[in-house]
């Protein structure tokens, strides 16, 4: 049977299985049990199927995962983003768009803890809109830099999607993780200067008012308390691997540690929000679990069959610079982002793309950075993002989801230019990891 033809009858019935409104996961895996019956020899193909299952979530590499997503359920149902943002906001001052400005960067230390985009969203959408829209700020103001920042939480470690990606990618986990933070803090300060400079062409979109003066000892006082914690957590995490000192599972114990001493030290901590966090971390992990075992089946029956190495031979073989394939595979994940969450799309695009992008002499790091950044879009992209839903939800009751399309339009234009920057300047993604001891 020829390769497309594979390639056309397993997304085939993968696409009517999501139609049907199977769990992802389990569309994945039935494909995966009818492809190894007929694939690899019947029952006995089953039976190698249920070894790769083993194999694929049974490895040193996964275990940062649970960590991860844990220090973001203790953060989250701690309830401690109040006083950073209270913080954050004594230091910006009169700058134009100011609470535009404090959405992106109390994102971005949130980033640092919950790891979870959803969350920040609905944390920053309930804390910070309804000021907003107290201070006349209009709706692409109000709303699209807390959905353009919240999106900074797949970007800035700990991210258990990055974990996610290196895991099925076969890619170094720390240097992933390291990989991804300057490209992070360029899309922030992107957003912090779109934000600057619209605020100051059109004043009326984010109307200046009057700030209560306070004091720099106030400030430094403030800051010692509630924003050095969390660069002590961000230290245990990030600081740890890029030292050499710690593995990236080591790493996420010292960085869950630190959230829950971190929320003892706030007198947030109490058994019932330990309850929920490490509930809702257990669903999380199982479902993550069944994600990496179907996707890695899935990526050795599409390889056993050929249908992986014939669309490597026709890529390589196209009339095209290798640079505008790689462009091509990012705007199917982008079009398939619009449509369907991260989750769906790495195990639909990794197990195909990153043996297209390692035969063509690719970094496989710097591609993970430009996937990760465009997956980073599709919770936030026209019409079915779940983050525009999120936002729906915590939003004025007058905010339409017209009026959310549109915030949120220029922040993935800024997410384009910096995926652009990367591909110019692919050293933005591979500096740090290269200096890593």
């Amino acid at each position: 049977m020829e390769w497309w033809l594979i390639l056309l009858l397993i997304f085939g019935g993968l696409i009517f299985l999501m139609a049907i409104g199977l769990n992802v996961a389990y569309c994945f895996f039935l494909i995966c049990i009818v492809g190894a019956y007929v694939l690899w020899n019947g029952s006995s193909g089953l039976e190698q199927l249920i070894l790769s299952f083993q194999e694929s979530v049974a490895t040193w590499t996964m275990l940062p995962l649970p960590l991860f997503i844990l220090m973001g359920d203790v953060m989250f149902h701690s309830n401690v983003a109040p006083q950073m943002i209270n913080t954050l906001d004594k230091w910006i001052g009169r700058l134009p768009g100011r609470l535009s400005l404090l959405s992106v960067l109390t994102g971005t230390v949130l980033s640092c803890l919950t790891g979870a985009s959803m969350a920040s969203i609905a944390m920053l959408g309930s804390a910070l809109t309804p000021e907003m829209e107290k201070q006349g700020y209009k709706k692409p103001m109000s709303l699209g830099p807390i959905l353009g920042s919240g999106g900074l939480a797949i970007m800035v470690p700990p991210s258990g999607l990055a974990v996610l990606v290196a895991t099925i990618a076969k890619i170094s986990v720390g240097k992933f993780l390291i990989s991804v933070i300057l490209p992070g803090i360029i899309m922030a300060v992107l957003f912090a200067v779109y934000i600057i400079v619209r605020c100051s062409l059109q004043p009326s979109i984010a109307p200046p008012y009057k700030v209560e003066k306070t004091s720099l000892k106030e400030k430094l006082v403030a800051t010692l308390i509630y924003i050095m914690p969390v660069g002590i957590v961000l230290f245990l995490v990030v600081g740890v691997i890029w030292l050499g000192i710690a593995t990236p599972t080591e790493a996420a114990a010292t960085g869950t540690v630190g959230c829950v001493i971190l929320a003892a030290i706030y007198k947030k901590l109490s058994w019932q929000v330990l309850k929920k966090s490490v509930l809702t971390t257990l669903e999380s992990t199982g479902m993550m679990l069944l994600i990496v075992a179907g996707s890695t089946a899935f990526s050795q029956i599409l390889s056993f069959s050929g249908a992986t190495s014939g669309m490597i031979d026709f890529a390589v073989n196209l009339p095209l610079s290798p640079i505008l394939i790689v462009i091509a595979t990012q705007v199917v994940i982008f079009f398939l982002g619009m449509f369907i969450g991260p989750i769906p799309i790495i195990m639909i695009t990794v197990p195909i793309f990153y043996p297209l992008i390692t035969a063509l002499g690719f970094d496989p790091i710097w591609y993970g950075v430009l996937f990760l950044i465009n997956i980073e879009m599709s919770p936030i992209s026209p019409p079915f993002g779940l983050s525009l839903f999120i936002m729906k939800g915590v939003a004025p009751d007058d905010t339409t989801m017209s009026d959310i399309w549109k915030a949120t339009i220029p922040f993935l234009a800024l997410d384009f230019a910096a995926m652009a920057l990367i591909i110019v300047f692919p050293s933005l993604a591979l500096w740090l990891p290269s200096v890593m001891q």
